[in-house]
């Protein structure tokens, strides 16, 4: 009985931003899993501009999350088996401090300022490219989560998510979401480093962050010579507001871009970008 409540409690998921919830019960009473009855922006938005996509890695089907079949509201769901070819059109929402902090359906602890979505049927986790059909912006994100259980909505996304996507303010946007194959993305990114090696002989920088806090650029920067012991550089770039890109530099062969570039692609801080440029 105890395994059959936790796997109901991780299937109620998201229900999207100004939406009711899931189990109607919880939510509309303001207590019971959330503390707060409606969802919201968060009061002190931090800059996420700079938050990178989620980056696709080859992964286990997770642990919860996955069931053959859910119901919720009366509604039964069939989780797919696989996501290879999958694609779709539709309403995406977002989510936020409702349920940050809390744990998703697969049993991680959601967190808005990451690049994670919630999806009704696919399995968990998938990594899917959006794109927003009403202004052409990507994302790639990391599916975790079940819903959104309201209305006509395809997908939910992260705070983050939505606003890479350009849709924060107005709450939904008509997106496609593909698929990625994870094995497929990576091979085709190490084919393109391997290519850009061999056709460019000037030196080559990973920049893995553009930051508006220099203190906090310094500290990136401390961090990447320890866990990398390669040359990293702090770059302002100035502007109408001044950036301070961290990169990791210069890499002169194959191997030693290829080794940081997954090094880094491993942490939280995903893929890096690749730069032929010491300006």
């Amino acid at each position: 009985m105890g395994g059959l409540c936790l796997l109901s409690v991780l299937l109620s998921g998201c229900a999207g931003i100004g939406g009711d919830g899931v189990f109607g019960s919880v939510d509309q009473t303001g207590g019971g899993r959330y503390s707060q009855r409606y969802d919201a922006h968060p009061d002190d938005p931090p800059d996420v501009s700079g938050v990178p996509n989620a980056v696709p890695r080859v992964e286990s089907p997770s642990r919860y999350g996955n069931p053959r079949r859910y119901t919720v509201r009366g509604q039964s769901y069939a989780v797919m088996s696989s996501s290879r070819g999958y694609a779709a059109e539709g309403l995406a929402s977002w989510y936020g401090t409702k349920f940050h902090g809390h744990k998703t359906s697969n049993g991680e602890v959601y967190d808005m300022y990451k690049m994670t979505a919630a999806h009704k049927t696919l399995p968990l986790p998938t990594y899917l490219k959006v794109t927003n059909l009403d202004n052409g912006r990507t994302a790639i994100v990391r599916v975790n989560d079940r819903g959104p259980f309201h209305g006509n909505r395809l997908i939910d996304l992260s705070y983050a998510a939505a606003s890479k996507l350009g849709y924060l303010h107005k709450g939904t946007a008509h997106v496609r979401i593909e698929a990625i194959d994870p094995q497929r993305w990576l091979e085709a990114r190490r084919r393109e480093q391997r290519q850009a090696s061999a056709n460019e002989h000037q030196p080559v920088y990973l920049q893995v962050a553009s930051l508006s806090n220099a203190q906090a650029a310094q500290r990136l920067k401390t961090r990447m010579q320890r866990m990398l012991n390669l040359p990293v550089k702090v770059m302002p770039s100035y502007g109408v507001k001044t950036w301070y890109r961290v990169r990791i530099g210069p890499l002169k062969d194959t191997e030693s871009i290829e080794r940081a570039s997954q090094a880094i692609a491993d942490t939280e801080l995903g893929d890096p970008l690749v730069v032929r440029s010491d300006s």
